[in-house]
């Protein structure tokens, strides 16, 4: 299980934090999932409700069982998965695909990464919670991961993903993906692709 150093942002000193993006989800990201994640994720659910927030408001991806998805897709050759550790802690987790094909025009058929799925940890992201968030960069270092498995596969930084409606405005944005519309096949998401250019330039952008 291959492991890379990486630095995430610590928004609390305004300081980058040495942290770990490591190859595969582990039984310890699962009981962080379970121990750690879900908890916090309750009481920000809860704040929410307490607030009166719309429930479309609400995270969209809280109903995801990551131990149940890990199980689901462990030892499959062509379902890596990823997961970034930062203060003893999994702060980001992601499954992502080898056997999908590109939609864009210019790209058509040729191959790409998936992402599956793709998850920080609630105290991670910004509006979950009355407090700051934590840390940030978790979402762009595990997109960078899928860009250079894309890179090593020979797909030239392609990859491609279906996005909860709250993400879409990201991968738009601070991305830079290109956006092809709802996916009346996939639950109506919108579905992103991002060429080998536009890899370039998200790396380059070193966001």
């Amino acid at each position: 299980m291959s492991e890379f150093q990486i630095y995430l942002l610590e928004v609390a000193s305004d300081a980058p934090i040495e942290g770990s993006l490591i190859e595969g989800i582990t039984e310890a990201n699962v009981n962080d999932w379970e121990d750690a994640w879900m908890p916090a994720l309750a009481r920000a659910l809860q704040q929410l409700k307490e607030k009166g927030v719309d429930r479309r408001l609400w995270p969209q991806s809280r109903h995801w069982d990551w131990r149940r998805k890990a199980e689901a897709f462990k030892g499959l050759l062509a379902a890596p998965s990823f997961s970034i550790v930062c203060q003893g802690m999994t702060q980001g987790l992601m499954i992502v695909e080898t056997l999908e094909s590109c939609r864009l025009l210019q790209q058509k058929g040729k191959p790409l990464v998936y992402i599956q799925y793709l998850e920080t940890a609630p105290w991670n992201r910004p509006g979950l919670t009355t407090e700051r968030p934590r840390l940030t960069g978790v979402g762009t270092l595990l997109v960078r991961a899928a860009i250079e498995l894309s890179r090593s596969e020979g797909f030239g930084g392609r990859i491609g993903l279906h996005s909860l409606p709250q993400a879409n405005a990201w991968y738009a944005n601070v991305c830079g993906m290109s956006d092809l519309g709802i996916d009346p096949t996939k639950e109506n998401l919108r579905y992103f692709e991002m060429t080998p250019e536009q890899a370039d330039a998200f790396i380059a952008k070193g966001v």
